[in-house]
C-alpha cells in the first residue's frame, strides 16, 4: 500500500483546496459505523386505480334552425310593424291632400292717456298689453261660439268636407255635428300664447291657400269684435256706479221739488218768509194805528164828555184794532189757522225743512254729476283694441301633412310597440 506521506503520490502534487464556506457535514456517530440490525421489510406500495375514460361532452348549442316561435315572431313583426308602416306611407303619399297654412299674429293693446299730474312718470309707457284679455282671447279662439260664427259666415263643413271622400283622415265629415266641428277646428286652427308677452300666434290650415287666408281673417275680425265688446263692458262697469248714484240723486231732487210744489199749492203761499214779513208789517201798522187811536182817545177824554160820539167812535176803533192785533198774533202761535189748520210757526218750520232737504239734494246731485263726468272721462282714457303684427298671410306651397315625419313616427312607435309586446309575451312564457 502506498503511504499518504509519499511525495510521489498524486495527493502531494495537488495544491491545497480553498476553504469552503459551506458547512461541513457533521461526523458520523459511532453508531453509524456499527453494523445495522436487521430491519423489517418495507410494505409494498398500493396499486393506483386505473383512470376511467371520460365520456364525450355534448356541444352547448346545437345548430340554429327556425322554429315555430321564430315564425310567430316574424309574423307579428310583419303584422304590427311592416303593414302599418306600409299602409301609412301609402295613405300619406297617395291619398292625403296637401294643406296650406295662413299665419296671423296679434295682441291686445290698451291705450291709456296719461294724466297731467303723472305725465312725466308715464312717458314712454303709453300702451301696455293686458294679459287677462289675452287669456280670454286665447280661450275664445278655441271656443264653440267662434266656430259657430265662422261656420255661419263661410260654411266650414262644405270647405273642409270637400276632400273627405278622398282623404277621410284629414278631411271633415260633411254631416259632422257642432261638437265634431269644434274638435276638427282645434286640429286645423292652432293658437299659441306667450303669457309673458301677451302675444298670440294663429296658424290656420286649409286645402287651398285662399280658404286658409279667409278663415284667418274671419278669426281676426271676430276676435277684434269680441275685444271691442269687452272694452264696452269695461267702460260700462267703470261708469255704472257713478250713473246709479247720479240717477238716485236726480230722483231725490225731483221728489223734494215735487214736495215743495205741493206744499206751496196746499198753503197757497209761494214764500212763507215773505208772507211772514208782510204779516209782521201788518202787525206793525196795527200797532201804530192803535197808538194813534189811544192818543186821540186821551185827548178827547180830557175835553169832551163821556157820552160824546167821538169818544164812542174812538173806543170802537180801539176795540177793533186790538181784536185785529190779537187775531193776527194768533196766526203765529198755537191755535192759529193759516192753511189747513197750521199756524205760521209750523208752516215756516216745514218750509225750511223742505228748503234744507232741497239744498242738500242739489249739492248731492251736483257731486253725482261731477263723479259721472269724471268716470266717463276715465273710461274714455282706457281703450282696448286688437293689434295684428303679422298677416294674415297667404301660402304659396303646402306645408302639411308632414309625410316623412309621420311615416317615421309610425315606423318608430309600431316597432316599439311590437318589441314591448314580444318581451311581455316571452317573459310570461318563461315563467310557466
Amino acid at each position: 500500500m502506498t503511504s499518504s506521506s509519499d511525495p510521489a503520490s498524486p495527493a502531494a502534487d495537488t495544491p491545497p483546496k480553498k476553504p469552503s464556506s459551506e458547512p461541513k457535514p457533521a461526523p458520523k456517530a459511532a453508531s453509524d459505523s456499527a453494523p445495522k440490525a436487521e430491519s423489517k421489510p418495507a410494505p409494498k406500495p398500493k396499486a393506483k386505480p386505473k383512470k376511467e375514460p371520460k365520456a364525450p361532452v355534448p356541444p352547448v348549442a346545437g345548430p340554429a334552425r327556425m322554429r315555430k316561435r321564430h315564425y310567430r315572431l316574424a309574423f307579428s313583426f310583419i303584422l304590427l310593424v311592416l303593414l302599418p308602416t306600409i299602409g301609412a306611407g301609402y295613405y300619406l303619399y297617395t291619398m292625403a291632400k296637401d294643406q296650406f297654412v295662413s299665419e296671423v299674429g296679434f295682441t291686445v293693446r290698451r291705450e291709456e292717456a296719461p294724466l297731467v299730474s303723472n305725465l312725466l312718470t308715464t312717458l314712454g309707457n303709453v300702451s301696455s298689453s293686458s294679459s287677462s284679455d289675452s287669456d280670454i282671447l286665447f280661450e275664445y279662439v278655441r271656443s264653440q261660439e267662434l266656430v259657430r260664427r265662422v261656420d255661419e259666415e263661410i260654411d266650414l263643413r262644405s270647405l273642409y268636407g270637400a276632400a273627405y271622400d278622398e282623404d277621410p283622415l284629414f278631411g271633415l265629415d260633411p254631416d259632422a255635428t257642432i261638437e265634431e266641428l269644434v274638435d276638427y277646428w282645434q286640429r286645423v286652427v292652432r293658437v299659441s300664447y306667450a303669457p309673458s308677452t301677451g302675444l298670440l300666434e294663429l296658424e290656420v290650415r286649409a286645402f287651398d291657400p285662399q280658404t286658409a287666408t279667409r278663415v284667418a281673417r274671419l278669426v281676426f275680425s271676430e276676435s277684434s269684435e269680441m275685444i271691442n265688446e269687452l272694452s264696452q263692458i269695461a267702460r260700462d262697469d267703470a261708469t255704472r256706479y257713478a250713473r246709479e248714484d247720479l240717477e238716485r240723486a236726480q230722483a231725490d231732487l225731483k221728489a223734494l221739488r215735487q214736495s215743495l210744489t205741493e206744499f206751496r199749492m196746499r198753503t197757497q203761499i209761494v214764500d212763507p218768509q215773505a208772507a211772514i214779513q208782510g204779516q209782521m208789517g201788518l202787525l206793525a201798522s196795527l200797532q201804530q194805528q192803535l197808538g194813534e187811536a189811544l192818543i186821540e182817545y186821551d185827548l178827547l177824554v180830557g175835553k169832551a164828555p163821556e157820552n160824546d160820539p167821538r169818544i164812542l167812535q174812538v173806543k170802537g176803533r180801539l176795540e177793533a184794532i186790538r181784536a185785529r192785533i190779537d187775531q193776527e198774533r194768533q196766526q203765529f202761535g198755537q191755535g192759529g189757522d193759516v192753511a189747513d189748520g197750521e199756524n205760521y210757526a209750523t208752516m215756516v218750520a216745514r218750509f225750511e225743512q223742505l228748503l234744507v232737504e232741497r239744498e242738500f239734494a242739489e249739492q248731492k246731485y251736483a257731486t253725482a254729476v261731477a263723479n259721472f263726468d269724471r268716470a266717463q272721462t276715465e273710461a274714455q282714457r282706457q281703450s282696448r283694441y286688437l293689434a295684428a303684427y303679422v298677416g294674415p298671410t297667404e301660402a304659396e306651397s303646402a306645408i302639411y301633412p308632414r309625410r316623412l315625419m309621420i311615416f317615421l313616427l309610425v315606423a318608430f312607435f309600431s316597432t316599439i310597440a311590437w318589441a314591448i309586446l314580444a318581451l311581455v309575451y316571452y317573459s310570461l312564457r318563461d315563467r310557466r
